[in-house]
């Protein structure tokens, strides 16, 4: 049996009693994660261009987007939901192979509850929990496959992967079978996309919307029996080959079923770059400790992984989401304001004086010694006095996981942006309470503006 459709019969033939009820309970704190960054994002520029310029040409309006008034097909809610919820860069990430897994998967499937709140396809939180664990578990194992190789060429591994479990996720609620689901993972492999250059741009967050978009795609046309190459995943030309100069195929099949990936995910309590959280984490801890002054600083040193620099090297900061992708923003706000909220990552705060000061003063120097958990600060105040501190595991990674209540805080903070604070409570309740919902589209119907 191919590696492809041995993916396909795992998710075709699950059962609900089959996922452990540990992993329903992560499943939760995945979307309420979600969902809180959906409706925070629900207001960027990003996502009123893409509803200004798309919705004229979706079809019948018939799915409400997630922190807005418009509505339109389901294939298009898809796209408009993956763009809010990761323009912030505010969501889940596996530390792993820096996959932001729920994006692609939960977008695509609010769109399809939405759609289907009324009739015959109800869907219901355990359903919805069920598909999205699947879909999940799919985009997570392909990206082990190819990672490090694939992402060091360039590919922005979320809507790459992302595609895979977007369909994966709408195909079980189809109801495929084997034969479609290997169909549908062809299709979504022929549309897989995306490329690390567009970071720091609205173009980002465009990419995992449309492998929601595009996953959701694949698994109606596999449903109505359109045809695909039946070795999507390891043939010759096929996702694996192709983008990746090396790859494990077997990282797919491994213990599939017995280990499900949600249990190796984290979420951010800072909003930007996974890799810069633990330099924020750190300046901010030096800060609390220290109380020292930004003008008496002198020069700032950090080592820090060498993907840090990779990823998050951007100096000279024209735009607010440039800053999300800067070690040396990191620093900054973590020394001056000690958090990394929305607030430190606006054209505000990347004018501000005293910030742009301390970015100049930072150096940064990539260290293999050092784990992208870690990183190694030393300062040098004009007095000639100097602060060495060293940050072993960086809050909310999977050492340091965020707790349910600073979930709560974090989904509170983000969507009161942009709801009234009765409707943030009442949508907070019934994410935390989905899998006793009987019908998810009724969740929807709270995370919209009336």
């Amino acid at each position: 049996m191919s590696v492809t459709e041995q993916l396909a019969r795992f998710v075709v033939e699950s059962q609900l009693d089959d996922i452990p009820e540990n992993i329903y309970k992560e499943a939760l704190r995945a979307i309420v994660n979600y969902m809180g960054c959906a409706i925070g994002g629900a207001n960027e520029p990003a996502m009123e261009v893409a509803l200004d310029t798309l919705l004229p040409f979706t079809g019948k309006p018939s799915t409400q987007v997630l922190g807005r008034v418009e509505t339109c097909d389901p294939l298009y809610a898809a796209l408009f939901n993956g763009i809010g919820s990761h323009v912030h860069e505010y969501d889940d990430t596996l530390p792993k192979n820096y996959i932001h897994p729920s994006i692609p998967v939960a977008s695509a499937l609010f769109a399809y509850a939405s759609a289907n709140r009324d009739g015959n396809q109800i869907v219901t939180g355990k359903e919805f929990l069920h598909a999205f664990i699947l879909g999940f578990d799919v985009e997570s194992r392909i990206g082990n496959a190819v990672y490090p190789a694939h992402y060091d060429a360039g590919w922005h591994i979320t809507s790459t992967t992302g595609v895979f479990g977007a369909a994966a996720a709408i195909g079980k609620l189809l109801k495929l079978d084997v034969r479609q689901m290997v169909w549908a993972f062809g299709l979504a492999a022929t549309q897989a996309a995306g490329v690390r250059e567009m970071f720091g741009s609205m173009a980002k967050s465009f990419q995992p919307g449309r492998a929601a978009q595009n996953g959701y795609t694949s698994a109606l046309l596999a449903q109505r029996d359109f045809t695909a190459g039946e070795a999507a995943l390891e043939g010759p030309r096929g996702f694996a080959p192709v983008t990746a100069s090396s790859y494990d195929l077997d990282k797919i099949t491994y213990q599939l079923g017995e280990h499900y990936e949600l249990l190796d995910n984290a979420y951010k309590p800072y909003a930007c770059g996974l890799v810069v959280h633990p330099t924020i984490d750190a300046c901010s801890q030096i800060r609390e400790q220290y109380g020292v002054a930004p003008e008496d600083i002198k020069e700032i040193s950090l080592r820090v992984a060498p993907i840090v620099l990779d990823l998050c090297n951007k100096q000279e900061l024209k735009r607010a989401l440039q800053s999300k992708y800067s070690i040396y923003h990191a620093a900054a706000i973590g020394l001056v304001r000690g958090k990394g909220g929305l607030r430190e990552f606006t054209d505000e705060a990347v004018a501000d004086p005293v910030l742009s000061d301390l970015r100049s003063k930072t150096k940064a120097q990539g260290d293999e010694t050092i784990t992208g958990d870690q990183v190694d600060v030393n300062i040098k105040l004009k007095s000639g006095e100097s602060i060495h501190f060293f940050l072993e595991a960086s809050l909310g990674n999977v050492e340091r996981p965020l707790s349910n209540v600073q979930l709560d805080d974090k989904f509170i903070d983000q969507s009161t942006l942009v709801l009234p604070r009765d409707q943030v409570d009442k949508l907070l309740g019934a994410c935390w309470d989905m899998e006793s919902s009987d019908n998810v589209g009724q969740i929807v119907d709270l995370a919209v503006k009336k």
